[in-house]
């Protein structure tokens, strides 16, 4: 095995084309010893290459079952967190470029997560009223922050079913990092909004007082997907205007005022089946990623059907763009050179709760 790494300055500079030529050739070279993984609102160019797609649920139970010895994720760290500790100990998962993150994630971390289980422990018997459950856009170690504290993590797809688990567990949840497909969840179950209380991490008590805590069921983390925050009813609403026969459909990320006005809510893997699976024909308005819509958009345009982006502006998952050819290239050829880079590796204290927690949920959904 080699020991120099190719430097990724050279590939900086090189054109789209060239790159997507060699990733080809790396990836006829490497043949089944690497596993391409595409999250749905990845960037076309590197989509192509996908071996494997979906939303985060569909991937970790996709990355679980791979057998290769490299699993490359084109999506963003969590996602690489999740495919290492779900993969097996020979496995090494990879992210083409580390900058590669996710703001809503990193709008909760241990030490803020900590500090609110403390707070909430002086005014509520914690560990037997509360079950911290993540979204599984978060760091590693806050799903082992949950599978330490009886708590479990869920998807978009799958938030309705693990909240009525944590509800059989104890009486309370805390919901992090994403406040917004709480307060969905909630809703669907019949929480009224005044027991479904925001925690601010940046103030005492997450901005609350005693009272407000004791009566929440649901705390909702003060955090959010920047993306699904575009879309706002009034583009609904101009929708409707214009196409009153038109269907609209939307990311249990947007706010409460978009779900509400919409006439179907889901993950991706929902909105990609319900449009996929809706009469030819119809006109969606679709309230998630740019990447996802317009590719949708030109899988149905055979079938007639017309697919509209729900925001006026362009916004697109900035941080999942960051996995480009040039990245992608960079990957490969180290991998045929027998060398690794960017490996995500989640220190083995973590592993051992966050897959409890992971585990939890599959077991359940």
């Amino acid at each position: 095995m080699h020991t120099a790494t190719l430097s990724f300055a050279p590939f900086n500079d090189l054109a789209d084309d060239d790159c997507q030529e060699r990733i080809r050739a790396a990836r006829a070279k490497l043949g089944k010893k690497a596993v391409i993984l595409c999250h749905h609102y990845q960037r076309a160019d590197i989509y192509q290459h996908a071996d494997l797609t979906g939303d985060s649920l569909k991937l970790s139970k996709l990355a679980a079952q791979t057998d290769s010895e490299y699993v490359i994720f084109c999506g963003v760290h969590f996602m690489a967190e999740v495919a290492d500790i779900m993969t097996a100990p020979h496995q090494i998962a990879i992210l083409p470029d580390l900058a590669a993150g996710c703001s809503m994630a990193d709008m909760a971390n241990l030490a803020k997560v900590e500090r609110c289980w403390r707070e909430l422990g002086a005014v509520l018997d914690v560990e037997n009223e509360v079950t911290p459950v993540t979204y599984i856009n978060s760091a590693a170690d806050l799903k082992a922050f949950c599978g330490e504290h009886g708590g479990i993590v869920c998807t978009s797809s799958n938030a309705g079913t693990i909240a009525k688990w944590a509800f059989d567990q104890r009486p309370k949840v805390l919901f992090f990092p994403d406040q917004h497909l709480g307060r969905w969840t909630g809703h669907n179950m019949g929480f009224p909004m005044d027991e479904m209380v925001v925690w601010d991490p940046d103030l005492e008590m997450g901005g609350l007082t005693p009272e407000q805590i004791k009566k929440a069921r649901i705390l909702l983390w003060k955090g959010h997907c920047s993306v699904h925050q575009m879309f706002q009813k009034s583009h609904i609403d101009a929708f409707r205007a214009k196409y009153p026969d038109g269907k609209v459909i939307a990311h249990p990320e947007c706010n409460f005022e978009v779900c509400a006005a919409s006439d179907y809510v889901g993950s991706t893997e929902h909105i990609v089946k319900t449009i996929k699976e809706a009469p030819a024909g119809t006109r969606w308005l679709v309230g998630t990623e740019l990447n996802l819509v317009d590719r949708l958009a030109k899988e149905v345009l055979p079938q007639d059907k017309i697919v509209q982006f729900m925001a006026t502006t362009v916004c697109m998952c900035s941080t999942m763009q960051r996995i480009d050819p040039q990245h992608l290239a960079w990957t490969l050829e180290n991998l045929v050179d027998g060398k690794v880079v960017n490996q995500i590796k989640v220190p083995e204290h973590e592993v051992e709760f966050a897959r409890l927690a992971l585990d939890r949920m599959l077991a359940i959904s």
